[in-house]
C-alpha cells in the first residue's frame, strides 16, 4: 500500500474528502518527524512507538575492493510495534 492508497482508505473510513485525508495524513507524518528529530518519543497506543537512536562510528569494508572505510556516527529512527499491532500481524486475539 502506498500513500495515495492509504489516503483513499482514510477518506472512505472517516467520511472525508481525499484532499482532507491527505492533509491530515501529511500533518501526522510531519509532526512525528518533527518530534523524533527533536529527540522526543512518539507513542501511539496499540500501534507502536517511534524513537531516535544513535549509531556509533565504525570501520567498514568496500565490498568491491576490500579497502577499509570510515563510517561516520549517525542518528537513526527506531520503530517498535505495539502489542495490538504484533497480535494482529500474528493473527492472535
Amino acid at each position: 500500500m502506498n500513500k495515495s492508497e492509504l489516503v483513499e482508505k482514510i477518506a472512505s473510513d472517516a467520511d472525508l474528502s481525499k484532499a482532507s485525508a491527505d492533509r491530515a495524513l501529511s500533518a501526522v507524518i510531519a509532526h512525528i518527524i518533527k518530534a523524533v528529530t527533536k529527540g522526543d518519543d512518539v507513542q501511539l497506543i496499540g500501534f507502536g512507538a517511534f524513537k531516535s537512536g544513535k549509531r556509533a562510528a565504525r570501520l567498514g569494508r568496500n565490498p568491491a575492493t576490500g579497502a577499509e572505510i570510515k563510517i561516520p556516527a549517525a542518528k537513526t529512527v527506531k520503530f517498535t510495534a505495539g502489542k495490538a499491532f504484533k497480535d494482529a500481524v500474528n493473527k492472535r486475539k
